[in-house]
């Protein structure tokens, strides 16, 4: 196309996130799980006075999160200077004086350590937090609790001199509970949302991150190269790591000064109720739940059940799961430092955003299809095989609906993001497929036209 027949509506938004960034994530956490799978022959050779084994506890797995977070944050402040952008709502050229600010963040403290403390007491009062995988995210939030508390005095206290605006959310709030100033309710609304997707998902990643680390790094890898099987398992479990400690560096790093807080999360009720419904405890996926659709199929692992005798369809397959997981992993890695649900942290257009909308949830769900394959049973019942398809379909259409209330908040949010949804209509290769293909439906429905009463 000619330059100068290019339209402002023809260029694909700017990103408000860095391509290098995740990048760099990647790369630094690619580098750590090398490390600790391949600790017993560093020792070795080094001679290092320790036990040779790998690496493969929650330690080594927490600090996967300190080594891709320190490269990408430093990126974001020393190349993209992050901290300057006019979203942090800082300006680092007028500091106020401590004595300024002091009643200030005082009363945000207060709102502050309030938040946490309703926070805790969720966790206290939710029985599964205290058991199974959950015990761990309680056990490094735990820990973590009076060093948090300490730091936020000067932290508060520091970024208050340099904030254009430091009564927010967290100040009505804290306001609210002292009582002595006049607040504002929507911003207290704003920052009881903000800290509960940051509460919830927090714990969860948490949950998550030491079993993924050690299902990758534990295993003799040499094993895996024996068979597409084992190629394909390797490569999705390290595509699951990827997207687990990325992620959960997002939901810890909400902070201005990188330009990573949230700015707001989904007002909507049919947004969290979309979302809480794919996590636990609320989950309705899981086995004996009501969307529950691997009756009499092993697992996500079926598809080499079913293609076993066939070594060319299994190598095909097996390519495709990975690729599937490997966008999955993408989507996540695109964000950088700003992954987090159900909320708006800035607009992402690059990547695989710049194909489609959604493409973690589109790549998710094709690979649960590809991979469980749920019609395919072992019964041999017809019926098992219909209620798992149709099942499978309704976790599909759960995550239609969440991608919808996801664009309904940020499309009333930011003018940039309806400008990269127009742009997707027009022009996303996967997006611009659905547009069509929708209106083409729209055009087939009948036209009902008044006719005169005889």
């Amino acid at each position: 196309m000619n330059s100068a027949a290019i339209t402002p509506a023809d260029v694909r938004p700017q990103s408000d996130v860095s391509a290098v960034v995740g990048w760099l994530g990647l790369a630094a956490l690619t580098l750590w799980v090398m490390i600790c799978h391949f600790w017993p022959e560093i020792v070795t050779a080094l001679g290092l006075p320790m036990r040779a084994e790998r690496l493969t506890g929650p330690n080594a797995a927490l600090t996967g999160l300190l080594v891709c977070a320190g490269p990408m944050v430093l990126w974001s402040l020393l190349v993209d200077k992050v901290h300057r952008n006019p979203s942090t709502g800082i300006n680092w050229d007028k500091p106020r004086k401590l004595a300024d600010i002091a009643d200030v963040s005082i009363t945000k403290l207060a709102g502050l350590w309030a938040t946490w403390a309703l926070i805790a007491a969720f966790y206290a009062l939710g029985r599964w937090y205290w058991e199974g995988p959950y015990l761990f995210a309680m056990q490094v939030l735990s820990a973590a609790a009076v060093p948090l508390f300490l730091l936020s005095i000067p932290y508060v206290m520091w970024l208050d001199r340099y904030l254009i605006q430091p009564r927010d959310g967290c100040w009505h709030f804290g306001a609210m509970l002292i009582g002595r100033e006049a607040f504002e309710p929507q911003p207290i609304w704003h920052h009881l949302r903000a800290w509960a997707v940051k509460g919830f998902f927090t714990a969860f990643m948490l949950m998550i991150v030491p079993g993924g680390f050690q299902n990758l790094v534990a295993p003799d890898w040499s094993e895996f190269f024996l068979s597409p099987v084992g190629i394909a398992s390797l490569l999705i479990t390290l595509m699951f790591v990827i997207d687990e400690q990325i992620g959960s560096v997002g939901y810890i790093l909400t902070m201005k000064p990188l330009d990573a807080q949230i700015r707001s999360a989904n007002p909507f009720l049919a947004g969290w109720l979309a979302a809480l419904i794919c996590y636990p405890p609320f989950q309705l996926m899981g086995e004996g739940r009501p969307l529950f659709y691997l009756y009499g199929v092993p697992g996500d692992d079926n598809w080499f059940h079913t293609f076993g005798a066939y070594p060319l369809i299994l190598w095909i397959w097996a390519t495709l799961l990975v690729v599937l997981t490997g966008i999955y992993a993408w989507a996540t890695v695109a964000f950088g430092i700003r992954f987090s649900n159900l909320t708006y942290r800035g607009v992402l257009t690059n990547g695989p955003y710049a194909f489609t909308k959604h493409p973690a949830y589109l790549s998710k769900n094709l690979f649960w299809w590809c991979a469980s394959m749920p019609f395919v049973v072992d019964t041999g019942s017809l019926a098992d095989s219909l209620r798992n398809a149709f099942f499978l379909g309704c976790v599909s259409a759960v995550y239609y609906w969440r991608a919808r209330t996801e664009e309904k908040h940020l499309l009333a949010e930011d003018p940039k993001y309806r400008a990269y949804a127009d742009w997707m209509t027009r022009n996303g290769l996967i997006t611009r497929l659905f547009h069509r293909l929708g209106n083409g439906l729209k055009s087939r429905r009948p036209v009902l036209s008044a006719q005169p009463a005889e």
